[in-house]
């Protein structure tokens, strides 16, 4: 999947629930730094990484991925 789309689709899930990047880059435990790479699309971050922005959003991991 290409950086851009799965960088739309974290940033539009997260404001969905309401969260900051802050608060989504401390409940990963990732740096806001990095967060703020992946959601500009310039990082990608690894599955482990993925997995828990699914899970702290509470969607499937397949959401995320999805390219509907």
């Amino acid at each position: 999947m290409e950086n851009k789309q799965l960088a739309q689709r974290i940033r539009a899930f997260r404001k969905l629930k309401g969260l900051t990047q802050q608060e989504l880059a401390e409940r990963t435990g990732i740096s806001l730094a990095v967060l703020g790479a992946v959601e500009r699309g310039n990082r990608r971050p690894e599955e482990q990484v993925l997995i828990r922005i699914a899970d702290v959003l509470g969607i499937a991991l397949q959401e995320l991925k999805d390219r509907s």
